[in-house]
């Protein structure tokens, strides 16, 4: 069991300390926070005029700018040790208005190194694996190895066989830099973000009913008279979002809150106890409730006629846009040959009421939902008032939803949502609510040109890494950031994949003479084995602790001045305030060494902000355009952050707009109720046509068919068979990830989690003998992996009944231990796990065959067995674990 110290109190800030702004790193909604510096040996007092805080101290609980333990840490600045207090921003009125915070967010100033903390492993130097031990080398050394390998990979394979894996979410600089290496420079296609095998929009089917997926504001979720959440529950995931902007709603203004969610959370009870609805359904069936709810809406005319008939496509709108252009894009390939697209509202609704999954009787037989509550949701959506007026309902929709059937689930929650009047208007929007903060700006387009991979049709996609991988074309893997042999699907199989070709072949390193290991690792490719390269901020299991080559430390949040936007796309300046450990540095800094190593031209950077600016212009035409601000920031003789950093933590939502000299933020997309200035677009200004209108080729939405043949058949072979359970996955509110800052270096959320835990309803528990505290093994010997199948002559090659005809289907074995918490949270038949305790990674017994119309991956469709083993130490103790229900309110 991990010992946390009692503190009871902190140093305060003297008036002079310095006082910067940051945001936190943690999820999507990115709570605005201020930072305190001063020496170590200098301290406030708790009179206003002593501190920085210019407030007589102790502060009340509910007054906000309260400071905790775990909001204070010793750091070094400047090479000398330094106090920081890293607090919620008490004055802002943005995001987390007053200085609300998660639990993450609270304790991010334990993330910050400092030798005398857990943190104290942080990776530091270069290190090179020799003799099976990682040994330190310089960076000079790391990256002539690194370059000299690449280079004899790229000349005698081709760039198809130089991969890299890395995060989409990080910050601007640092993605901008690596996708520049890897894109432009390089040019290869095997290249895939953290979250799937390649570079698969998330939300495809919303892209093509002409929706941005973070089209929507904070302030939208408030508005709404009825918001629909699925696939999340926003307090376990995005905390403040609930807090600040949804449960207001509730108390406030008695917004209906409908969640689809196969799990009973707190956000979920509390929303129950208020009015709301829970859709308890089964895993995987959201398209045919989702299509069940427009139904019933049909069937009772309540539809909004009048804004379907202004905003959205009619049947020649329609076929002025379908198949025109290449073809060669995925959204252009999918609505294009019939199986998707409608010829406006009328065939939508022909569609609709002709599908037997829409049936109310048969959705709710397949689903598991009452049809009383399908009727329900339908009535708090679209039903208008005696009045005549309508209720103004918003749609989030989160991983639970399109990391199950990727395509058709977004698809037909995108067109639910038009019935409802919703998309572009105030308090009526459908977008995503978030996982990660949006820090990704591609330094160069993706090649799929290149791709061998391809849609039925004979239309490219961008290749499947990891299926390429196994294949074994790949001969030098560049990981930045991504724990992906843990990560992914399949995971356990696919790590062996891995190991057969990097530690069991025979060429490996035995001394850190550089010359010898360029000859030593180019014989590993020759021979047909892997180099790979790890790069990160702590050595993760397994891809750094047993499989990469080369080790390369990152400098992280507060050690660099860094940008990015948050879910409604808010870009700010995260400051830097203390020292990167040892020699660590910002991936931008490490892609330069490399690419100008490896001959690349326009890596010369001297600091972030250079690459920052030079971003910009990447930047235009997307919803995190931030050319306006570069340009006025070199009109009035600044660098491009200094001039954000003059903008707090209130920061500026993208798309930035010029108008009459001053920048201007855009606080949602598709937004018919803004009116740009008659005159036109001011300077470097961009107009998308979708920031007030939609993304489509009218401007207009398209109703999108969701056909449940295109996911029935995969559906009907992974549901789970006899005593088999599905075995979902996802985030909590404790933990971020892969545990690295909490479960790993806290030691009281290490208390609380000290294992991977399984989350079992108590009818399933009693009948398999499970009590809360046992130890199961969660286990199963056919999750499905495609390791074959790159293209089809048409569409229906790339279903799944089709792929295992073809021979392109294996199955795998998977095991994972778990202590059991029995608990009416998850769905009699369902169980839940944490998604990412690299120990035991319940993405292990998920399948590894994506989505045959956008290539997702199916995360949240694990099934297996569920088998005692025994007590853990855990079960009659209360010093660790508890095991009460995450459904308090």
């Amino acid at each position: 069991m991990s010992e946390q110290k009692h503190i009871d109190s902190i140093p305060l800030p003297p008036k002079d300390a310095e006082v910067l702004t940051t945001c936190c790193d943690y999820c999507i909604v990115a709570c605005g926070y201020k930072i305190y510096r001063w020496p170590v040996g200098q301290k406030g007092g708790i009179k206003a005029k002593q501190n920085a805080f210019g407030r007589d101290l102790p502060i009340e609980l509910d007054k906000g700018g309260w400071v905790s333990p775990n909001m204070h840490n010793i750091v070094q600045h400047n090479g000398k040790p330094h106090h920081v207090i890293v607090a919620p921003d008490a004055e802002t009125e943005v995001v987390n208005k007053g200085g609300n915070h998660s639990i993450r967010g609270g304790a991010i100033a334990q993330k910050c190194y400092s030798e005398n903390t857990p943190t104290k492993d942080r990776l530091k130097y270069p290190q090179l694996r020799v003799n099976g031990k990682l040994q330190r080398i310089s960076w000079d050394d790391a990256t002539t190895i690194f370059s000299e390998v690449s280079k004899h990979v790229i000349a005698n394979y081709g760039e198809h066989s130089w991969a890299q894996k890395m995060f989409s979410y990080q910050y601007f600089e640092n993605t901008y830099a690596l996708t520049k290496l890897a894109l432009r420079s390089i040019g290869t296609p095997a290249f895939a973000w953290h979250d799937n095998p390649t570079v698969a929009p998330s939300t495809p089917g919303l892209r093509d009913v002409g929706i941005d997926n973070f089209s929507a504001s904070y302030e939208d979720w408030y508005l709404a008279d009825t918001l629909v959440i699925s696939g999340t529950d926003p307090f376990e995931t995005k905390t403040v979002i609930w807090n600040e902007w949804i449960m207001k709603a509730i108390t406030e203004h008695q917004q209906k809150v409908i969640f689809i969610n196969p799990r009973k959370t707190t956000g979920v009870a509390f929303a129950e106890e208020h009015g709301g609805l829970h859709l308890w359904l089964n895993p995987g069936t959201d398209t045919i409730l989702q299509n069940a709810i427009a139904r019933v809406i049909l069937e009772n005319g309540w539809e909004d006629s009048e804004w379907i008939k202004k905003y959205t496509n009619n049947k020649w709108e329609t076929d002025s846009g379908f198949g025109q252009g290449t073809r060669n894009t995925d959204w252009q390939w999918r609505t294009t040959w019939g199986n998707f697209q409608t010829k406006g509202f009328d065939d939508f609704k022909k569609w609709i009421l002709s599908q037997k999954e829409s049936d109310l009787k048969f959705a709710s037989e397949i689903c598991g939902v009452d049809a009383e509550d399908i009727e329900w949701a339908a009535e708090l959506m679209a039903k208008p008032r005696s009045d005549g007026s309508r209720p103004k309902t918003s749609l989030g929709l989160e991983k639970g939803n399109y990391w199950s059937n990727n395509y058709t689930n977004t698809s037909s929650f995108a067109s639910l949502g038009l019935l409802c009047g919703a998309g572009n208007r105030p308090g009526q929007m459908i977008s995503r609510l978030g996982g990660h903060q949006r820090g990704g700006i591609k330094g160069g387009n993706y090649p799929v040109g290149k791709s061998p991979e391809k849609f039925g049709g004979r239309r490219r996609k961008p290749l499947d890494l990891d299926r390429w991988v196994q294949a074994g074309k790949v001969r030098f893997a560049y990981v930045v950031g991504t724990t992906w042999t843990a990560g992914t699907c399949g995971s356990g199989e696919l790590a062996e994949v891995f190991r057969n070709q990097i530690t069991r072949n025979p060429n490996q390193l035995t001394s850190t003479d550089v010359t010898d290991a360029i000859e030593t690792l180019k014989k590993r490719v020759d021979s047909g084995g892997m180099v790979l390269v790890d790069q990160d901020i702590y050595l993760r299991k397994n891809i750094g602790t047993e499989l990469a080559d080369i080790v390369l430390p990152a400098a992280t949040w507060g050690e660099c001045d860094f940008t990015r936007a948050n879910g409604e796309r808010r870009i700010r300046l995260y400051s830097k305030f203390y020292d990167a450990p040892g020699e660590a540095q910002p991936d931008w800094w490490i892609a330069s060494q490399i690419a100008q190593k490896m001959g690349f031209s326009g890596f010369d950077w001297k600091e972030s902000n250079d690459v920052f600016e030079e971003a910009a212009r990447f930047t235009r035409g997307s919803r995190k355009n931030y050319q306006p601000l570069v340009k006025m920031a070199k009109r009035q003789g600044l660098k491009g952050h200094e001039l954000l950093r003059s903008y707090g933590t209130t920061g500026i939502q993208g798309p930035i707009r010029l108008e009459n000299g001053k920048l201007v933020g855009t606080k949602r997309l598709h937004d018919s109720t803004l009116e740009l200035p008659e005159t036109g677009p001011e300077k470097e200004t961009v107009w998308q046509k979708w920031i007030t209108k939609f993304n489509s080729q009218t401007g207009k939405a398209n109703f999108m068919k969701s056909p449940w043949s295109m996911f029935g058949d995969f559906y009907d072979h992974v549901k789970p068979r006899e005593d088999e359970l599905w075995v979902l996955n996802g985030r909590i509110n404790e933990i971020w990830q892969s545990c690295f800052d909490d479960v790993e270096r806290r030691p009281y959320i290490t208390n609380r989690f000290p294992e991977n835990f399984i989350e079992i309803n108590p009818e399933d528990a009693k009948r398999l003998g499970i009590e809360s505290g046992d130890y199961v093994s969660v286990e199963s010997n056919r999750v499905p992996v495609q390791k074959s199948g790159f293209y089809g002559r048409d569409t229906s090659d790339l279903l799944f009944a089709n792929l295992l005809k073809g021979g392109h289907i294996k199955f795998v074995s998977a095991k994972v231990k778990a202590v059991a918490m029995v608990m009416e949270v998850p769905k009699p038949g369902t169980t839940f796990m944490y998604f990412l305790n690299t120990d035991n990674p319940a993405n292990s017994l998920t399948p590894r065959v994506p989505d045959p119309i956008s290539d997702n991956y199916r995360f949240k469709l694990g099934v297996g067995k569920v088998v005692r083993l025994g007590e853990s130490p855990y079960k009659n103790s209360f010093k660790q674990m508890t095991f009460k229900s995450r459904a308090i309110v």
